[in-house]
């Protein structure tokens, strides 16, 4: 018999507005500790000097977060010129420094060549693994750390003024893997200066924006676990990307236990498509159409 876990078994989501200075990690433990939920995790790190949109999923939403990673982001954040770190922010050692200052023609001149799919080199301290380790603990051990570069999105990165000849504003639109101290790296480089990011905060995943977020003093200023549950947003509301196949209390029972679902009609989705089902607002599978057939491959076990 396999060991019981401690903890309630309530699902959901928790769109946290996380504070600067707190991993995301350690957000994770904390909001963990206040539902006295038996698991949770998040989608999509933050930065520690980073603040704004993290999505939290505790119980069985966890299933959910693959498909909140996979979201487009928004982001506003300062670039300090005149200066390159080690980290491309304000916890790395200075690496290089210029006395150029870029004026708002040269920037907005720059800004058209980040827009579209391109190659991005990865900071040196990030998660990305290098030979199976993480590439921030090789760079904190003091070895050079040679990232390849990604193929990532910006749908849009705009420049929203200076409030010094030192320092610029932009906001980012982007997808997966998308790192903005890169953003703010490259962006130096390419003005004939040097940046890092002294400032950054995300407004938005997928679905979710500034508007739908707990914070942290929110969530400590309740009683009980319980009267927590009042801030879980729906599983469902992390797949909008998805189609919605509705079913009736039968058919979710043969989901529940791993049967496919015949799925016809002029909305129903296409060959290849993933969708998820959902029986009145209980989320019962994610998976992919076959077909003509819905084939969970993550089943949702209701809480008890």
């Amino acid at each position: 018999m396999g060991r019981r876990m401690k903890g309630r078994k309530g699902s959901g989501g928790v769109i946290l507005d996380k504070p600067v200075g707190l991993t995301s990690t350690h957000a994770v433990s904390r909001v963990r500790r206040m539902f006295d939920a038996q698991k949770a995790g998040h989608a999509g790190t933050l930065d520690p000097l980073a603040s704004g949109v993290l999505p939290l999923a505790l119980g069985e939403a966890t299933k959910t977060v693959p498909y909140i990673m996979d979201s487009e982001k928004r982001y506003l954040f300062t670039v300090r010129w005149g200066i390159e770190t080690s980290t491309d922010d304000t916890e790395g050692e200075a690496v290089a420094t210029s006395y150029v200052r870029p004026d708002e023609d040269a920037i907005l001149a720059a800004l058209p060549s980040f827009i579209g799919t391109i190659e991005q080199v990865p900071p040196a301290f990030s998660a990305k693994r290098v030979d199976g380790e993480r590439a921030y603990d090789l760079a904190r051990d003091g070895e050079t750390v040679e990232l390849e570069p990604s193929t990532i999105t910006i749908h849009d990165l705009t420049y929203l003024g200076s409030p010094d000849d030192d320092r610029a504003m932009f906001e980012a639109h982007c997808g997966k893997g998308t790192y903005v101290r890169a953003i703010a790296r490259d962006l130096g480089r390419k003005l004939g200066t040097y940046g890092h990011v002294t400032s950054l905060r995300r407004t938005q995943v997928g679905p979710f924006d500034e508007h739908t977020t707990v914070t942290l003093d929110q969530l400590e200023a309740v009683e009980s676990p319980e009267d927590c549950d009042a801030f879980l947003t729906p599983m469902a509301d992390a797949l909008t990307d998805l189609h919605e196949i509705p079913v009736v209390p039968g058919d979710a029972a043969k989901l529940r236990r791993g049967m496919s679902l015949l799925v016809r009609g002029p909305t129903a989705p296409a060959h290849g498509e993933e969708a998820y089902a959902i029986e009145g607002s209980d989320l019962v599978a994610i998976g992919v159409v076959d077909y003509g057939k819905f084939l969970p491959r993550r089943v949702i076990v209701q809480d008890n």
